[in-house]
């Protein structure tokens, strides 16, 4: 018994849709769709968490506005390369560090280090939801959130379409 409907061995326009929009880009590593949605919401709500608890800490906004924008001395490992570029923003852009600070300022009873840790996680919060991840060493715009940096090519259409 034969089967009425249609053989296709052509993938069908939705899923078309959905492997150019929602899929991981191939090449570069970035994420797309609802996850990289997904992960810029989370980065707006660490960043509102930091600011939140940060000004409970009553710590000042002079030394908030002083700080923020340090992490982003990282980027002077450019000027060694790509490679090191990378690694000394994604060092900085990391959590991993923030957290420890924070942490070992909860044991030490040193409120500076969490105030410190705090601004830093709103800082990479911030990076985060504008869409700056944290960086390949391919190119300094392509990061994990977007392939900014990479070459791009343009997937051809399949033909009758």
């Amino acid at each position: 018994m034969t089967s009425l409907a249609p053989a296709t061995t052509a993938p069908t326009r939705f899923a078309q849709d959905l492997d150019r929009n929602d899929a991981p880009a191939r090449a570069g590593g970035a994420v797309n769709g609802a996850p990289r949605l997904i992960l810029r919401l989370e980065a707006a709500a660490v960043m509102a968490c930091s600011l939140a608890a940060y000004a409970r800490m009553g710590e000042g906004w002079l030394l908030f506005a002083v700080l923020f924008l340090v992490p982003d001395l990282s980027m002077l490992g450019y000027l060694g390369g790509r490679k090191l570029g990378a690694a000394s923003y994604n060092a900085a852009h990391s959590y991993l560090i923030p957290v420890a600070l924070g942490v070992a300022g909860l044991v030490l009873a040193r409120p500076l280090l969490v105030g410190i840790a705090l601004i830093w996680a709103a800082h990479i919060g911030f990076d985060r939801l504008l869409g700056y991840g944290l960086k390949y060493q391919t190119a300094f715009g392509h990061t994990h959130l977007s392939g900014r940096g990479e070459k791009r090519t343009r997937r051809a259409e399949p033909s009758g379409q």
